[in-house]
């Protein structure tokens, strides 16, 4: 497939189940602010000739650093009170990836994801193992404390509390486990990546992971197709979400809207799960389902304007962007 002439596009998301009634004016503006700042930050990636994945590492450390995410500085608590993280990155030109999961001392974990890909053998690194990784990479290890941060401690609290009165826990956040950053970029070469970054669930146990880390399920990319997820991780991986976007279009030929939508809004509720994700091509389109009252999502493209929006009724900006064209017609790699 000709790359000729592409437009680097830009694509993150910061989290789905956003509930309006729970923003405050001030936490709207500075959640606004720093997916702003990480699109801003991508997309110079992207104007000054770098791959991919720069863009996606650049977009995803200003999340990971802003309290406001599930991912580094402000995710959420494990049901034994500690901070466990989880990432994944993967060139979709190569097919190369790399992942940690629970980490607890890895200031920006994307980072290390993408060291274990381009520095080591493997694709998945975890736990003590990772540190030990970062270290003889040059990571410096922060102090677990640094990832607190009051709000999240109440809510694992509460949350704690309605385990111990067997109770189901009201916060929809902790609920549906929703919290995650990711991006999905396109670059001057018509190359893709993705990415993906996570605090996980409140209240997990026994070293939960999710999808987030695992290569096809909250993450992938290949030639034709990025994907990053969010939601309830467990029908994430049980579907392989993002790589069956990523088949459905490269393979089945099936526009990048319709594909999404299909995993998105149509498989995985019907299974019992919810979420969303961000679907970027090769060609440029942009795919954002999710069936939460919101989801914080933002792009930027051609004309250099970042687009923000965190709402369901709130419009994002995507519907000015062509439609993909009929799968019959799509001139065959």
């Amino acid at each position: 497939m000709s790359h000729a002439a592409v437009s680097p596009v830009l694509v993150i998301h910061g989290g789905a189940g956003v509930i309006k009634r729970d923003m405050t004016p001030a936490r709207e503006q500075a959640v606004r602010a720093a997916m702003t700042q990480a699109l801003q930050n991508g997309y110079a990636e992207l104007k000054a000739g770098k791959p991919a994945l720069d863009a996606v590492a650049a977009a995803l450390t200003v999340l990971e650093d802003d309290p406001n995410f599930n991912a580094g500085k402000g995710a959420v608590f494990t049901h034994d009170g500690r901070n466990e993280l989880d990432a994944a990155i993967m060139d979709g030109y190569t097919l190369r990836a790399g992942a940690v999961a629970g980490v607890r001392r890895v200031k920006n974990p994307i980072l290390l994801a993408r060291a274990v890909m381009e520095h080591s053998p493997h694709v998945m690194l975890s736990g003590d193992g990772a540190e030990a990784f970062a270290q003889e990479q040059g990571f410096t290890l922060v102090d677990p404390a640094y990832f607190r941060t009051e709000e999240r401690w109440q809510q694992l609290q509460k949350a704690l509390k309605e385990d111990a009165a067997k109770q189901p826990h009201a916060d929809v956040e902790t609920a549906r486990h929703f919290g995650t950053v990711g991006a999905v970029a396109l670059d001057a070469q018509g190359h893709l990546a993705a990415g993906t970054s996570t605090g996980g669930m409140t209240d997990k146990r026994w070293g939960r992971i999710g999808d987030s880390p695992i290569i096809g399920a909250g993450t992938y990319a290949n030639s034709g197709c990025a994907v990053s997820g969010t939601g309830w991780g467990e029908f994430y991986i049980r579907t392989v979400a993002a790589h069956e976007i990523c088949m459905k279009v490269t393979q089945m030929r099936v526009p990048l809207k319709r594909a999404a939508a299909e995993v998105i809004n149509q498989e995985i509720p019907s299974m019992g799960g919810n979420g969303g994700a961000i679907a970027l091509d090769a060609e440029g389109h942009i795919s954002i389902p999710f069936n939460t009252d919101g989801m914080y999502r933002g792009w930027i493209g051609a004309d250099g304007v970042p687009h923000v929006a965190l709402y369901g009724d709130e419009d994002d900006g995507t519907t000015e962007i062509p439609e993909p064209a009929p799968a019959d017609s799509v001139a065959q790699p």
